[in-house]
């Protein structure tokens, strides 16, 4: 029995949460692979990524878009680009997760949309609205704000949402999926990460299929194998969300990653809050209100003049029918000859407003 639009929203909801709720539980997973230094985990999810992405590929037989990629230099320069910064981004936050700062990486994906809207201005020449001015602007406050809190500039926060901003830039511009994606920036961070691992299993310094610190190697192993699975996992569910809600659900349920991951800080792992670094994340949740109330009101606003276009258009091709339908016999009236000034001319050529949703694009 097919599935009602109601159904198929609700399911991609479900998605929407297992993806995110899986991105915001990353802090208790990374912990669990120490021993291993953030250099040693970092290249095995790499190479495990892969694996799991090629697996994944082979079961639903979806390779196709494989071979036109190839042919495509420009993007697969962009791919090479996009591996580079999101190796990064997993570096800084493996490494801050597992230094006891997970606060701060969760502050970074806090901060991460309005870092993201900032690029639209500097680098797509973006016109923002007020709302959105404002936003960045608190933004900028709270940054200066949590600087004097932390004592020091927040640069893992910094990093991470700067460089997943760049990567979210340089995806749009590649144009494929996420599992797409992420397959073809495993294959091209391959090569590096795995004779990185053979450098620190030469030097001593590798963990995998080791026994270290007293600890059964191959459950330490399997850890670091698994790093590649819950890597894809959340981009399948994340995937099959994107296809069945809007994107402003999927803007809103982007705050579930970071919620989770600042609640594990403090809760789990007992990170120091200062008054002065409340103040800097107050800041920093008013300010994703502000965009939040700005985004909502703007799909409301789309709608409306969506409905009234709509509206229009089945009023101007009513009229005409009934103008049609007055003329006796089959002659037809001189203001619905193709091309002329009148209003029914204009409706018949096109003339008449119609209004699209825009396509979604991440």
């Amino acid at each position: 029995m097919p599935e009602t639009g109601q159904q198929e929203a609700g399911r991609g909801l479900w998605y929407g949460f297992a993806a995110y709720g899986m991105w915001g539980l990353f802090p208790l997973f990374w912990p669990l692979l120490e021993p291993g230094a953030a250099d040693d985990i970092l290249a095995n999810r790499m190479v495990w990524s892969l694996v799991a992405v090629v697996l994944l590929l082979v079961a639903q037989r979806h390779w196709g878009w494989i071979r036109p990629l190839l042919r495509q230099p420009r993007r697969l320069a962009m791919l090479g680009a996009a591996a580079a910064v999101i190796s990064v981004n997993w570096g800084v936050y493996i490494w801050g997760v597992n230094a006891g700062h997970v606060v701060e990486t969760s502050l970074g994906y806090f901060i991460n949309p309005l870092v993201t809207i900032a690029f639209g201005v500097l680098v797509l020449k973006e016109r923002l609205r007020a709302a959105q001015w404002a936003a960045v602007g608190v933004g900028a406050l709270a940054v200066a704000v949590l600087t004097i809190g932390y004592g020091r500039l927040p640069w893992i926060a910094l990093t991470l949402a700067l460089s997943f901003a760049t990567y979210g830039l340089l995806k749009k511009k590649v144009g494929l999926s996420g599992l797409e994606s992420l397959a073809a920036e495993s294959a091209f961070m391959f090569p590096f990460a795995l004779g990185y691992l053979v450098h620190l299993e030469l030097s001593g310094k590798g963990t995998f299929g080791h026994t270290v610190a007293g600890e059964y190697g191959w459950g330490h192993s399997g850890l670091l194998m698994l790093s590649g699975v819950i890597t894809a996992i959340p981009l399948l569910c994340f995937g099959a969300a994107a296809v069945r809600v809007p994107l402003t659900m999927l803007g809103l349920l982007q705050y579930l990653a970071p919620v989770f991951q600042f609640l594990i800080g403090v809760a789990v792992f007992h990170e120091s809050m200062p008054p002065a670094r409340w103040a800097g994340f107050a800041l920093v949740w008013a300010a994703l209100a502000v965009l939040t109330w700005d985004a909502l009101r703007r799909v409301r606003a789309d709608r409306l003049e969506r409905a009234a276009a709509l509206a229009r258009l089945e009023a101007t091709t009513a009229a005409d029918a009934a103008r049609r339908d007055a003329v006796p016999g089959d002659a037809v009236p001189r203001d619905a000859v193709p091309g002329d000034a009148s209003p029914a001319g204009r409706a018949s050529t096109g003339g008449a407003p119609t209004d699209t949703a825009p396509a979604p694009a991440r």
